[in-house]
């Protein structure tokens, strides 16, 4: 009898702020899982988003992996994110037969197979369901730093922006500086990094 090939979905989100780790999902969708809804991550309200990441983790095998500021800030961002994703997949409890990876770059050194989608998150559904939770749990990680440490809504505005170079918060870090949450190597916050 022949295996049924599995596959696991992987994108990250993060890639682009100046603040937090950049997180990572795996996701193996089960084979009678309604997919009408899911789609990339950035084009789901947000209210809906959660919901359906609720829906998605009730519906699959999934996995999340994170890389830290640190981390970001030592080996840079792309292999910050590949390490996010090989840590999501490593974390799986089934091992897939194949991994659809969003983006031209696949984690290495895995016993996985991988092949890469440019835009993956908006053609492959499994893509887009780990763009889904992925993206949750990134925001619901910047919401549980803003409540533990006010300041970091209050001066950037990180709530709004979910860590992102927008105009209140590069005001905010113009004003304040920078925090250990901000990573010294991106953007603006190279300026504040040493002063």
């Amino acid at each position: 009898m022949v295996k049924k090939k599995s596959i696991a979905g992987v994108d990250e989100v993060g890639r682009g702020s100046l603040a937090g780790p950049v997180f990572a999902a795996a996701v193996v969708l089960n084979k009678d899982i309604n997919t009408k809804d899911i789609i990339d991550s950035k084009k789901i309200p947000f209210e809906k988003r959660i919901a359906l990441s609720k829906y998605i983790k009730k519906n699959s095998t999934y996995a999340i992996g994170f890389a830290s500021v640190k981390e970001i800030d030592k080996i840079n961002i792309l292999n910050a994110s590949l390490l996010s994703m090989k840590r999501a997949l490593k974390k799986l409890k089934i091992k897939p037969t194949i991994a659809y990876i969003d983006g031209p770059f696949a984690p290495k050194n895995l016993s996985i197979k991988c092949k890469t989608f440019i835009k993956g998150d908006e053609k492959i559904v499994s893509i887009s369901a780990a763009s889904i939770i992925a993206k949750v749990e990134h925001d619901k990680y910047i919401y549980e730093m803003c409540e533990k440490y006010p300041n970091l809504d209050t001066f950037y505005s990180l709530k709004s922006n979910k860590g992102y170079g927008a105009k209140k918060h590069i005001e905010g870090i113009e004003s304040h500086g920078i925090t250990d949450w901000h990573r010294k190597t991106f953007g603006i916050c190279r300026k504040y990094a040493n002063t």
